[in-house]
């Protein structure tokens, strides 16, 4: 990672210092000569339903790994994606917010009744989408300093950093030598900052020990009370037990959602099943 003049192009999640690919627009630091720059039938919305994924599919290195996918999030919704490593779920999520290298083939993304296809991600950030990150590269630039950018650029405020208990993190580098449950808790603090209509969340429970579980629970319902969509990833569910109220569950098996419905039945049912009988259509 350069240590000189690097840009930051905002990014929902992904804080590359050397350049953010996807959200946040341009974030300028001064550091010396430095310059940082089917379960259940799908509910019926209308039109005014926040996201719409329509028949998405979506290549990567000329792979296709998304084949047809189909979901829809509301404000104030929780939708959880869950599926083994490997099945597309962070695809689908870094398709949505439109990072490069992940080419929507067929299909369109509608976010508040807009077309997404071909848009920018600093476009779609300020839009209101935001995507939090499973593994944010370390950064070159104290967590404060980016912290305040974000609030300076979002209109937010720093107060909702109190949630996270973050304070001995604030004036060390960007998650360079953070525990797993650090990480997380920066990670979402700074994509809750954001104020996002949407929040996409990648596995905001690996590796993250019981009391930063939930802490990030309490952040996640907090998101959704005050009328955000989330769409959350997770391989072993093990947040869904600190979260009020999830809306729906779609397990996602080799690009494809194979199964939509209530949350407890189906990881009940991963767990008797595993991934691949749900697949083929067993549940009991």
């Amino acid at each position: 990672m350069s240590d000189a003049t690097a840009t930051i192009t905002a990014q929902a999640g992904l804080r590359n210092i050397i350049r953010f690919d996807c959200g946040r627009e341009t974030f300028n630091f001064s550091r010396g000569a430095k310059s940082f720059r089917p379960l259940i039938p799908p509910a019926y919305h209308g039109d005014g339903v926040l996201l719409k994924v329509e028949g998405v599919s979506i290549e990567v290195d000329g792979r296709k790994v998304v084949q047809k996918v189909d979901v829809e999030v509301d404000m104030g919704e929780i939708h959880v994606l869950l599926g083994p490593n490997g099945s597309g779920k962070t695809t689908l999520l870094r398709a949505i917010m439109g990072l490069p290298g992940y080419k929507i083939v067929e299909g369109r993304i509608i976010f508040e009744g807009r077309i997404l296809n071909g848009l920018e991600p600093y476009e779609r950030a300020r839009l209101g989408i935001a995507l939090m990150h499973q593994n944010p590269r370390p950064l070159d630039v104290k967590l404060s300093h980016l912290a305040k950018e974000i609030s300076r650029k979002y209109g937010s405020s720093l107060d909702v950093l109190k949630d996270f208990a973050l304070d001995s993190l604030m004036e060390r580098e960007a998650f360079k030598g953070f525990s797993g449950g650090e990480t997380k808790k920066a990670e979402l603090a700074l994509t809750i900052l954001q104020q996002p209509k949407l929040a996409m969340l990648d596995e905001p429970d690996s590796g993250v020990d019981l009391e930063s579980l939930k802490l990030v629970g309490r952040a996640i319902n907090k998101l959704a009370e005050g009328g955000a969509g989330v769409l959350l990833v997770t391989h072993t569910g093990t947040v869904i037990e600190y979260l009020r109220k999830v809306t729906a569950a779609h397990v996602i098996v080799r690009g494809r959602i194979v199964m939509s419905g209530d949350v407890e039945t189906l990881l009940e049912a991963v767990k008797r099943k595993g991934y691949e009988a749900l697949a083929r259509g067993e549940l009991l």
